[in-house]
């Protein structure tokens, strides 16, 4: 019989308004619920703090950018502390450089600073225009600990890469979250059918695909064009949902995964085992076709 290894996740979905204090002490209240509760990492959604600006064209974002640390790493790392939690943090980083960034930052247990993890795929279509506000991600892949609890942070667009997962699984994850901010672009067709279910089942599949729990975490509510769809979700390492929130609601979700079940599932299909990556080349080649 396997020996369970159990961990519980929290995560945070919540509507965005233009005032960023509001915001902050809401999601303060918010992750401190959760962490009564026994949630041990705890995520929050892509630019917790900040509207999502990208949606439009040159707007002032000199408002929405911090420094690490800064303001968010310093008003969570005392629930941190207090609660042995680790808090995955997304924010819009201002470097030392001055170059912007799309980040999170992970508090550990102690109210440490644990290295950050920069947006690595940044879109650029009507809407999310996040190229003209972000640099791509520069620091690579990045693990963060938890006790004995490895686990990788992917942002928003990311999770449309099967390469991202893997990577994370390669290097020793045992758990994505994926922090987003994606909905419906208002008077826009679904020309290529239902986005809400691609967007869920393209991680449900890396979940499946590399035996590991994903945790996504999206906002709700409407700003300007962007109807944000909620339903953040926890899956097991098999791809079942195993909590999803409400469309239009705040909310603060607890649950519990067992991370035995990785190795069952990885061993029992081969997911590993089996692979070829003497054929895979033409997956790193820049100049394929689009």
């Amino acid at each position: 019989m396997l020996k369970k290894k159990l961990v519980k996740v929290g995560l945070i979905q919540s509507k965005v308004s233009n005032d960023l204090k509001s915001n902050l002490e809401k999601t303060l209240k918010m992750v401190e619920s959760v962490a009564k509760k026994g949630a041990e990492i705890i995520c929050l959604q892509e630019l917790y703090k900040t509207p999502y600006f990208p949606n439009k064209k040159g707007v002032d974002v000199g408002i929405f950018t911090e420094t690490i640390p800064g303001e968010s790493t310093e008003a969570f790392k005392n629930i941190s502390k207090k609660y042995g939690c680790s808090i995955i943090l997304p924010i819009y980083e201002k470097s030392k450089s001055g170059k912007l960034f799309n980040t999170v930052v992970v508090l550990n247990d102690k109210g440490e600073l644990q290295p950050s993890y920069r947006k690595i795929h940044i879109p650029h279509d009507p809407s999310f225009y996040e190229k003209d506000y972000f640099e791509e991600g520069d620091n690579g892949y990045q693990l963060f600990k938890h006790k004995d609890i490895t686990f990788a942070v992917l942002i928003c667009f990311d999770q449309w890469f099967p390469e991202a997962a893997r990577m994370a699984k390669l290097s020793g994850a045992e758990i994505v979250f994926y922090p987003t901010a994606i909905g419906t672009i208002i008077g826009e067709k679904q020309v290529e059918g239902d986005w809400h279910n691609a967007w869920e089942t393209v991680m449900r599949g890396h979940a499946i695909a590399n035996s590991f729990p994903v945790v996504a975490v999206n906002r709700t509510g409407v700003e300007g064009k962007s109807k944000f769809w909620g339903q953040s979700f926890i899956t097991d390492a098999f791809g079942k949902v195993l909590k999803r929130a409400s469309k239009d609601n705040d909310e603060a979700i607890v649950g519990t995964l067992d991370l035995s079940m990785n190795d069952y599932i990885s061993e029992s299909w081969g997911f590993l085992r089996n692979r070829r990556p003497d054929t895979y080349k033409l997956i790193t080649d820049k100049n394929i076709k689009k």
